[in-house]
């Protein structure tokens, strides 16, 4: 589909969808950015563990998407593309806000120590469960999940 087809479409002129997305591939690009912003919340069930499980239960649902297979594959192809660089910051930055909420909370709840790093945690949680619906296509069970998430709240510490 071009960007005339997609105007066309959208009953407006081409060249305002020109002014906003230079490219097909921005306009792609914001699209899949769009779809992915609401589809990694802030899970709240109570406790650090539940909500690190639901979160990467939403993201191995999203992996094994379709749609977030793309995402996930535009966000390794924007990283190659200067134009499209502030596209996979915001992606990113979406994804570093909801683990920050889930940390953050844990803190307040005096689950995990004051200088636990959400960054970190939601990078040791993620590489593994894109590692495998990426690269190596092996299943993501929940009983991965689990014990993903022991392994990685062991690591984080206690609150003392």
């Amino acid at each position: 589909m071009s960007i005339p087809d997609i105007a066309r479409r959208a009953d407006v002129h081409v060249t305002s969808i020109y002014r906003r997305w230079p490219t097909k591939e921005h306009l792609i690009l914001d699209a899949l950015l769009d779809y992915a912003r609401g589809h990694m919340p802030a899970p709240d069930t109570g406790t650090v563990r539940s909500d690190l499980i639901a979160m990467a239960g939403l993201l191995v649902g999203n992996l094994q998407s379709p749609l977030g297979r793309a995402v996930s594959r535009s966000m390794a192809v924007a990283d190659d593309n200067a134009d499209l660089d502030e596209s996979r910051v915001q992606f990113w930055q979406a994804r570093f806000e909801a683990a920050r909420t889930v940390i953050d909370r844990a803190v307040a709840r005096g689950e995990l120590a004051s200088d636990a790093d959400p960054a970190l945690a939601l990078e040791v949680l993620i590489a593994p469960l894109y590692f495998r619906a990426l690269l190596t296509r092996q299943p993501v069970e929940e009983d991965f999940i689990t014990r993903l998430v022991d392994l990685l709240l062991r690591g984080l510490g206690e609150a003392s």
